[in-house]
């Protein structure tokens, strides 16, 4: 019976949470509308050493993209969001991170120079996406390919416009993009020209270059029209 009370209460306090994710929303398009060209950059939130190799690719990639004029958007955590930020920060950037509040409570890292709270994993998606020129994914979890799929799953149903979807180490990304190629593929799921939303890379460079080539070519499209 007390089970029974207890799920009562929490549907009837449902509609209120409407208040709390428009504020959540209310502040992210205030903050982020106004940072200019943006890069959002994933991958685990597992502690690194920031002489690892992923940590250290992640960093550079920031620090190239912040000098290139990119503000630098993370998850806010620990590990690959955390050298991202760094690097962002070295470089004299935008750092920005919107951080999850969850049980386990992940805390901001400390090369973060804006920051933005959120309840709700959707709002935050919608921050990444809405305000992000390219995604830059390094080796993650769950997390990290929920964030991966639902950016090429907008892109291949036309809901955004195109933009670069880079993931970074081949060695750890190789078996999913054999796995679209020779299942996902093969099965009719996915056509051939949906594969080739995302790049799959190695390097910082290469994943800068990929990034500042579309950039470029934008504005160029942009001034033609």
């Amino acid at each position: 019976m007390d089970e029974v009370i207890r799920r009562k209460s929490v549907r009837n306090e449902d509609p209120w949470k409407i208040f709390r994710i428009i504020a959540e929303i209310v502040e992210g398009f205030e903050v982020l509308s106004k940072i200019g060209p943006a890069v959002t950059i994933f991958g685990s939130a597992r502690k690194m050493k920031k002489d690892e190799h992923h940590y250290k690719v992640a960093q550079n990639i920031a620090y190239q993209l912040s000098k290139k004029g990119f503000a630098i958007i993370t998850g806010g955590g620990p590990g690959i969001m955390e050298a991202a930020n760094r690097g962002a920060k070295q470089a004299k950037g935008d750092s920005i991170g919107l951080n999850i509040q969850i049980p386990t409570e992940q805390k901001p890292n400390p090369f973060i120079t804006r920051i933005l709270q959120f309840r709700y994993f959707f709002c935050r998606k919608l921050m990444f996406i809405k305000y992000a020129q390219a995604y830059v994914i390094l080796p993650g979890g769950f997390g990290t390919l929920d964030e991966f799929f639902e950016a090429v799953t907008l892109i291949q149903t036309g809901r955004s416009e195109s933009f670069p979807v880079i993931l970074v180490g081949k060695k750890y990304w190789q078996g999913l993009v054999k796995w679209l190629n020779s299942t996902v593929h093969k099965a009719g799921s996915v056509q051939a020209n949906d594969l080739n939303i995302f790049k799959l890379v190695d390097t910082a460079e290469e994943a800068v270059k990929i990034i500042c080539d579309f950039h470029e070519s934008s504005i160029d499209a942009r001034k033609s029209k």
